[in-house]
């Protein structure tokens, strides 16, 4: 069962996530969890793994460019794909999210359907 960390320190934006996985097939069974700083996704990484990371870019204690810099330099941490989602769509924005190395860019507000289908490809899932 693939299990899903989404730092995002805005609590709505938790709900619909969660919101979302649960338009999941149920044949794919899913886990999401949420951090609501980057803070609190790292202690969750010291003891938990983790099959993706979904990332907001504008955290109240670090921004998302930090965390994945925080995440990578540690090597006694899960090193699970990072995916940014932000608001900002900016193509300095995505290029530099990239080059840090996430995975991809997801804009919000999200398209669930878009999401879905990123979701299930970022698993190889039909």
């Amino acid at each position: 069962m693939p299990r899903v960390l989404y730092v995002e320190d805005d609590r709505l934006n938790i709900v619909l996530m969660e919101e979302v996985f649960r338009l999941l097939p149920p044949e794919q069974q899913w886990q999401l969890e949420a951090a609501e700083s980057g803070s609190e996704a790292l202690a969750l990484l010291a003891h938990e793994s983790f099959d993706l990371l979904l990332v907001d870019m504008n955290l109240p204690d670090m921004n998302g460019l930090r965390l994945l810099a925080r995440l990578r330099a540690d090597a006694s941490l899960p090193q699970p794909p990072c995916v940014a989602l932000s608001a900002d769509a900016l193509n300095e924005q995505v290029a530099a999210a990239r080059a840090a190395g996430f995975a991809d860019y997801w804009l919000k507000p999200i398209d669930v359907k878009q999401l879905l289908a990123a979701l299930q490809s970022q698993f190889g899932l039909p």
